[in-house]
């Protein structure tokens, strides 16, 4: 299980790592990143670092670089009914758990599931997160995957 600090919660947090985000796109899943280099370079309606709202209602945001690698998962109606979906989402946050120390720290992940997600054994869904982290260039070519049993 993931750490409730690895854990993207807020509808805030996601809107902001798949629209600001890198996409890779594989055929079981599509993982949007967002390191905090990328939130910081300037844009047409940018003129800083993006702040992310705090747990709390009364703290004051924080940076994405102030806050550790979080993810969050979608698994749509798409994907199949409810035991389905948790199952699928069961299974990847099993394989991003054992990937979070690779990933640099402060990045913010989104993994949507794809309907093939389904019908997937975690090695295959183990290799399309990896090969779709390698392609948005956040997990080391050189670090063996784990998890991908």
């Amino acid at each position: 299980m993931l750490p409730a600090a690895a854990r993207l919660t807020r509808s805030q947090e996601f809107r902001l790592v798949v629209r600001r985000g890198r996409r890779a796109g594989r055929p079981r899943l599509v993982v949007h990143a967002l390191r905090p280099d990328q939130a910081r370079e300037p844009g047409p309606h940018r003129t800083g670092g993006e702040a992310l709202p705090a747990a709390g209602m009364n703290t004051a945001p924080t940076r994405i670089s102030d806050v550790s690698t979080r993810v969050g998962f979608v698994v749509s109606k798409a994907v199949g009914t409810a035991v389905v979906r948790h199952r699928v989402t069961r299974r990847l946050r099993h394989l991003m758990r054992d990937r979070l120390p690779a990933l640099p720290a402060g990045t913010l992940v989104v993994v949507r599931a794809l309907p093939p997600a389904a019908d997937a054994p975690s090695r295959e869904l183990g290799a399309d997160l990896d090969a779709a982290l390698r392609k948005l260039r956040i997990l080391d070519p050189d670090v063996p995957a784990t998890g991908s049993r």
